[in-house]
């Protein structure tokens, strides 16, 4: 290549013309192959990030998406990831971590009722079970998980005024993907050894229901997911969170608020596809 190149450069000097600086072809490949070369992760990801935006882009409303690798301590995150969304059940994640962080504190003492409450809210997200324990542990004002949530994660979390006759509740709440995110983190590397085994569990044997969005992963990634669906005044909302790799090593965050462009099915295909494109074949 370096002969090549000086034979090049003798002929054009002999004509009179005098070549510009060449730029060397890897470096140009690298540039193209790397969208996102501040964000730390290696070019596969990156590559994986661009095509998992530029999808959720022309998809039904606007798809918020956060990556961690909590290895690396690096976080990529989309252009919605501030967006303000509807939680629905991703939120029963928060309520089971702060149940546990509350009774290893000593200050509840779970019942064998309120962990098959929390076992069935995680393994088929069950609105009844995850009714009981915030009508339980809410405490008489209904504040005190929200009061909790900002320790986990969650400190721009709202609960919503205005429908029903519990106020705080935990079906009508608002946070962002960067909430979840912060919240993923804290699940799965501040909480005592124990509770997060018992958490990391449940989000990996979710029922059918559950497995869709992050579980598109692959089985190679070993996901886990805590997901969430409802139909709500501004449209139906379809959100996954969770983790994949080895020792969990990363998590992610998708929430589609569909605005009303569309709804379950267009919801799950998009986070489901999202997850697919970050991650199949990846492990």
């Amino acid at each position: 290549m370096r002969r090549a190149w000086a034979a090049a450069l003798v002929l054009l000097t002999a004509c009179g013309t005098t070549p510009s600086t060449p730029v060397e072809a890897p470096a140009v490949q690298s540039a193209e192959a790397c969208p996102y070369p501040e964000s730390g992760f290696d070019c596969d990801f990156q590559r994986r990030f661009d095509q998992a935006r530029r999808y959720a882009a022309d998809r039904p409303g606007a798809t918020a998406l956060v990556v961690r690798d909590r290895e690396r301590d690096v976080v990529w995150r989309n252009e919605h990831a501030g967006d303000m969304v509807w939680t629905a059940s991703t939120i029963k994640l928060a309520m089971a971590a702060d149940l546990l962080v509350r009774h290893r504190s000593g200050e509840i003492e779970l019942t064998a009722g309120d962990r098959a409450d929390m076992d069935a809210m995680l393994f088929d997200s069950d609105d009844k079970a995850a009714t009981d324990l915030w009508m339980r542990y809410s405490g008489d004002d209904h504040r005190l998980f929200n009061a909790h949530f900002p320790g986990l994660g969650l400190v721009t979390l709202r609960p919503q005024p205005g429908y029903g006759r519990v106020f705080p509740y935990w079906g009508f709440q608002k946070c962002t993907a960067d909430d979840l995110d912060r919240l993923l983190a804290h699940v799965l590397g501040g909480l005592a050894a124990e509770d997060r085994a018992y958490l990391v569990d449940r989000m990996r044997t979710v029922a059918p229901n559950q497995q869709w969005g992050v579980w598109a992963a692959g089985p190679g990634a070993r996901p886990g997911a805590k997901n969430g669906w409802a139909e709500e005044d501004t449209g139906w909302v379809m959100n996954s969170i969770g983790f994949v790799g080895p020792a969990e090593r990363y998590t992610v965050v998708i929430l589609n608020d569909l605005r009303g462009e569309g709804g379950y099915d267009e919801g799950r295909e998009t986070t489901s596809e999202v997850a697919r494109l970050l991650f199949a074949g990846r492990f």
